[in-house]
Formats: C-alpha cells, sequence, structure tokens
C-alpha cells in the first residue's frame, strides 16, 4: 500500500511538472498541432491553418468572439458559474443543449484536449483551464483561441476562416464578418459562415448588434 502511495505521488508530481512545462510553452509559441486537427488528418480532409497575431486581428472578431460565447471573459477567473448554472437549468427542463464553457475552457480544450470523452475529460479541461487563467492571461488565451478554433471542416483559425470565407485576411474583417465566424464556432463542422441561413444567419446578426455593445461597455479590456 505504501509504495502504490509512493508511486502514485511520484507521477502525479511528474503530471503536474510535464502539464506546467507544456503549458509554459504554450505562452510563448504557437501551439503547432491538435487533437481535433488529427482527427481532421485522420478522416482524410487535410487541416487549413494559419497562425497570426491577436495585434493583426480586427478587435471586432474578439468582441465577436466575447459577444456570442462568453460575456464575461474579462471578468471571471475561467469558469462563468451563472451561465453553468443557467445551461444546466436550460437543459434540465427539456430545452435544446446548450452548454456552459466560457471561451478559456474551450481553449483550453482546443489546445490540449480532444473533444468529448464524458466527465474526465471535462476535468482535465477544468485543471487546464485553470493553468492557462495562470500562465497565460486573458490576451494569451484570446489569442490562442482566435487562432486555433475550429472554424469549419478542415479549417482552423480566424485568419484562415477569413481567407476561406472572405477572400482577405483577418486584420480587413467586418463587424459582419466577424460575426459570421463567430456564429460558425459552436458547430463548426455543420455551419458555414458565407451566405448563412435560418437561425445561423439570425445567430450571427444578434453577434453583429453585440459587437458595439461590448466595445461601448469595455468587455474587451482585458485584450484591447
Amino acid at each position: 500500500m505504501i509504495f502504490m502511495l509512493r508511486w502514485l505521488a511520484k507521477a502525479a508530481l511528474i503530471f503536474v511538472g510535464v502539464t506546467i512545462l507544456w503549458v509554459g510553452l504554450y505562452r510563448f509559441m504557437p501551439p503547432p498541432f491538435t487533437f481535433t486537427m488529427m482527427g481532421d488528418v485522420i478522416a482524410g480532409r487535410g487541416v487549413t491553418k494559419d497562425w497570426t497575431p491577436l495585434s493583426r486581428i480586427n478587435p471586432d472578431m474578439a468582441r465577436a468572439a466575447i459577444a456570442g460565447e462568453d460575456a464575461r471573459f474579462c471578468s471571471h477567473n475561467g469558469f462563468d458559474f451563472r451561465a453553468i448554472s443557467a445551461a444546466a437549468l436550460r437543459n434540465a427542463q427539456g430545452r435544446r443543449i446548450r452548454g456552459g464553457s466560457t471561451i478559456s475552457q474551450q481553449t483550453a480544450k482546443n489546445a490540449f484536449l480532444f473533444q468529448g470523452g464524458g466527465y474526465l475529460r471535462k476535468g482535465a479541461e477544468a485543471y487546464f483551464t485553470v493553468l492557462i487563467e495562470a500562465l497565460w492571461g486573458k490576451r494569451r488565451i484570446m489569442e490562442v483561441y482566435l487562432n486555433i478554433a475550429e472554424t469549419g471542416i478542415g479549417t482552423y483559425g480566424v485568419e484562415a476562416a477569413a481567407i476561406r470565407y472572405f477572400h482577405h485576411d483577418a486584420t480587413h474583417l467586418s463587424p459582419t464578418e466577424a460575426a459570421r465566424i463567430a456564429a460558425v464556432l459552436p458547430l463548426p463542422k455543420k455551419r458555414a459562415a458565407i451566405d448563412p441561413r435560418g437561425s445561423i444567419r439570425r445567430h450571427g446578426n444578434t453577434i453583429n448588434r453585440h459587437i458595439g455593445v461590448v466595445r461601448r461597455a469595455g468587455l474587451d479590456k482585458c485584450v484591447s
């Protein structure tokens, strides 16, 4: 029993050390590849991505992400417990399933983990969320998120999305274009930012209207 406890303690220390080093490296270097990208490669779809510093991405893209995904991004510590509670209540009432994940949680999942996986993956996601909030800060979290989030089948990051959908780089995104990319983020394999229809168009229009709210209310102050 003592041997087992010592082995578990040693394994835990190694895990913590390796993951802290891993997160620390990504504080300064772009994540070269993700498990989600690997899935596209295995499926034969290929991957299109182009790392772009946050300073070269139109600020309305970050505002659109905040408006569409995480309005309290700049004020929470990685977890928006109000959003989580609201999502749980909505799901318990049998309404359309929604998550309460923040941009920080989504970034942790996208950068270090895989899609799906149930409670074990969610626990790991929470652990990595704490690490990136502590070691990266909000601006770096947003930068990584906007560069590795899936924005279409085989398409990752807003630079690749801007070129794919609008034929110009992310520096020149209009508010409408940024909102349309943000509207794709929840279901990138089923949605397209170009000529969106139905609920996707309505969601994009709502995000577009809220970009100005995010700017005026300073909800993007941690990344601007």
